[in-house]
């Protein structure tokens, strides 16, 4: 008898079940070890947990061969992932993000590669997909039913999304002047959304205020484990689509700083797994300069960042006034001897203006602030004109608003082609 003819909806990485190698959590401050398999928000040190692995048992169980053939979505690496089985898995075609190079600007600015790693094509647009699939995942796991957030429009959107997806309840808040698209999609997608009239850690509170009064578990940034280990398959991916090599520099919008840290984790994965060797990439921590309190610390030479009063910025994905894993995104980037530079409002407009009009690729106002900062650090000698660097584009500029055409043409009047 023939076997069943296989269909492109039969995913082997969603379908056939791994070996798995979670062997405990642990405080990234204090480093002391937590049960895997159980539910957790911070240490008892109230600082974020981090999932670790049976590295050499994944070495031995994982090749690069292996790899390459599974379908390209970031649930190909499932050894080096918390979830333990398929069945688990809340999956809405989360795809690998293409690496996009932008050669008429490179040569512009010098002759170095620049590459977008461009995050908008994921479920909801943006790579807070990767973050949220990972946290609902094991939030099905583990039996959580109701699970709530603070955002600044994105994550809200993809948690909404997952959540829904496998019955789980969300209530979800964000400042009053989020992006209108933000919070209808949210809404639209299962959620319970409310206007706050504050920033992005005023609606934490809330949240974690709410956590003893109503029961729903707070999947704030880095307030449980798991985000960061779906946000660190942008460092997997990356690397694989580089031939297991990785760029000289990386310039990443930072508000949270889940994917940073993330990245960052999944480079010395891979390093202990033998997929990788020791070279690393300058990690550089992009905000804006109406909120940037990573830059004052990495400046101030500091290991906490205080809270930046006053935030604002269009790019509201990294307008977070203060992070709680702020030590770990100064400690990746100055391991790797980055990084945290500002870029005005100013400028990441232009940004956007010039990689759209002269790439065609429409960035969103959070990606653009990378391509600022990085022609800011040519300038300032920061960066080598020759180096090979990765901007991040973390949403499709589709979900912003975008400046008006008013230019028209009255078909009923002689019309003059040699001036169109």
């Amino acid at each position: 008898m023939k076997g069943k003819k296989k269909s492109v909806l039969d995913n082997d990485n969603l379908t056939i079940e791994r070996p798995t190698f979670v062997t405990h959590l642990e405080c990234a401050m204090e480093g002391d070890r937590y049960t895997a398999d159980q539910v957790h928000n911070l240490s008892r040190a109230g600082k974020p947990l981090l999932v670790r692995y049976d590295l050499a048992g994944v070495k031995k169980a994982l090749s690069k061969e292996a790899l390459a053939a599974r379908p390209a979505d970031m649930w190909r690496y499932r050894e080096l992932l918390p979830v333990r089985k398929c069945a688990d898995i809340v999956s809405l075609g989360e795809v690998m993000t293409p690496l996009i190079r932008l050669p008429k600007l490179g040569k512009k600015l010098g002759g170095g590669e620049i590459i977008v790693k461009d995050e908008g094509r994921l479920p909801t647009g943006s790579f807070k997909a990767r973050g949220l699939v990972m946290a609902v995942s094991m939030g099905k796991a583990l039996g959580i039913k109701h699970m709530a957030m603070p955002t600044n429009g994105n994550a809200g959107a993809a948690l909404a999304a997952y959540a829904t997806a496998c019955g789980i309840k969300t209530t979800i808040f964000c400042p009053a002047d989020t992006p209108e698209v933000n919070v209808s999609e949210i809404e639209l997608q299962g959620a319970t959304v409310y206007r706050v009239n504050g920033l992005i850690d005023d609606c934490g509170k809330i949240v974690g205020e709410g956590k003893a009064k109503v029961g729903w578990f707070d999947t704030s940034t880095l307030k449980e484990p798991y985000r960061i280990e779906g946000k660190k398959t942008m460092g997997l991916e990356l690397a694989e689509q580089l031939g297991w090599d990785v760029p000289d520099v990386i310039f990443y919008p930072t508000g949270g700083g889940t994917g940073l840290i993330g990245m960052w984790k999944a480079f010395t994965e891979l390093e202990s797994i033998g997929f990788i060797g020791s070279k690393r990439p300058r990690m550089v921590a992009v905000q804006a300069s109406g909120c940037a309190p990573m830059v004052r610390a990495f400046e101030a030479g500091v290991e906490h960042a205080t809270r930046w009063e006053d935030a604002h910025t269009i790019a509201s994905g990294i307008r977070v006034p203060q992070a709680i894993g702020d030590f770990l995104i100064l400690r990746a980037v100055r391991e790797s001897k980055g990084f945290a530079i500002a870029v005005d409002d100013e400028k990441i407009s232009a940004a956007l203006n010039e990689v759209a009009r002269e790439e065609g690729l429409l960035l969103c106002p959070e990606g653009a602030a990378t391509y600022a900062a990085y022609k800011q650090s040519i300038s300032e000698g920061l960066v080598a004109k020759t180096d090979r660097v990765m901007l991040f584009n973390c949403a499709t500029g589709l979900k912003y608003p975008l400046p008006p055409v008013t230019r028209t043409l009255d078909r009923h009047k002689p019309i003059d082609f040699a001036k169109l």
